[in-house]
């Protein structure tokens, strides 16, 4: 049977992920919420400023929806900012959002449960969710494809091997940038023994985009009242 990537383990990202696409005997059981995912706009998309250029994502939350809002409460906190993409394989995929210049994690918020399962794949430009070997262990980091890694889409809810990566958004402008980060010199650096790309590119913002005006001669309905007076 084929073998997972070594490349994509833990949030730490110090040691290679599982090696066999093989199920144990149980199923990890799926996170639950306390509360409600967050109201989010359509198709939201985000400006990324990094020290090698811009893009932008376009995120998909009628997808998933919690990895969208997830995402979209560390960009708008202003948590990616300073942060890096620590891990270049040139070929397959860039990945960051945790790690400062230093290589220190920064602390993030719970982790939340797993959307694999949506129907998207690991297609090139595509944004997904990084997490350790628990399948609901998503937090801030994420990775942007290079090229289709179907290999990384979800097969089943048997083990963390099978459930793959959650795909939430895709990079629809500046992907350029994207790969000249994808090309990027890489080697060891600070607790990596690999894949760290020399210079480090920095997120210096993310930004949220105003939602795009109605185009002219469309109508826009009112929302119906509640009754509540709020």
């Amino acid at each position: 049977m084929s073998k997972i990537h070594p490349y994509l383990g833990a949030l730490l990202l110090l040691a290679a992920f599982l090696t066999a696409r093989a199920a144990p005997p149980a199923a990890p059981a799926r996170a639950t919420s306390a509360g409600a995912t967050p109201a989010v706009a359509a198709e939201p998309r985000v400006l990324v400023k990094t020290s090698m250029g811009s893009f932008v994502i376009e995120l998909f939350p009628d997808k998933a929806p919690r990895t969208v809002a997830n995402f979209l409460e560390y960009v708008h906190s202003g948590f990616y900012g300073g942060t890096v993409f620590q891990r270049v394989i040139k070929g397959f995929l860039v990945q960051g959002g945790l790690f400062n210049a230093q290589l220190q994690p920064k602390p993030t918020r719970p982790p939340i449960p797993i959307e694999a399962d949506n129907g998207l794949s690991n297609l090139r430009g595509t944004v997904a969710a990084a997490r350790a070997a628990d399948p609901n262990s998503e937090t801030s980091q994420f990775f942007i494809n290079l090229v289709d890694n179907p290999r990384l889409d979800f097969i089943s809810d048997q083990s963390g091997a099978t459930w793959g990566y959650t795909v939430f958004g895709k990079v629809v402008q500046g992907m350029n940038v994207v790969d000249a980060i994808g090309n990027l010199p890489t080697g060891p650096q600070g607790p990596f023994s690999a894949d760290v790309p020399h210079p480090l590119p920095v997120i210096e913002s993310m930004t949220e985009l105003p939602a795009p005006a109605p185009a002219a001669g469309a109508s826009v309905s009112a929302p119906a009242s509640s009754g509540t007076g709020h």
